[in-house]
């Protein structure tokens, strides 16, 4: 028996707002009937005396101190743009508002 049905296809796809055809219904619950038993077979492979990893590798978090440092002032920030408006830098208008 599939782990799911062309019907209940039919149903994910109505719910998602999808329009499916009948040929891609049938491709569909044949797709995912294969992903479920496969997930169903990878479930029944774990065993209880192997610990559970999100990593196979062990990891551990480098954290760097946080310190506040001194930032760049007004004109050291303004230097380098190609155009300056007051105290901002000055970009193209993309969206069409008159000033």
């Amino acid at each position: 028996m599939p782990a799911i049905s062309r019907d209940e296809v039919a149903h994910l796809a109505r719910l998602s707002r999808l329009a499916l055809t009948a040929s891609e219904l049938d491709e569909f619950a044949g797709q995912l009937d294969s992903i479920l038993s496969h997930v169903k077979a990878v479930t029944e492979v774990a065993a209880d005396d192997v610990p559970a990893t999100a990593h196979p590798a062990a990891t551990a978090n480098v954290w760097r101190e946080d310190s506040i440092k001194p930032g760049l002032t007004l004109e050291e920030a303004l230097s380098g743009a190609p155009e300056v408006s007051g105290s901002r830098f000055a970009v193209p208008q993309i969206l069409g508002e008159e000033q």
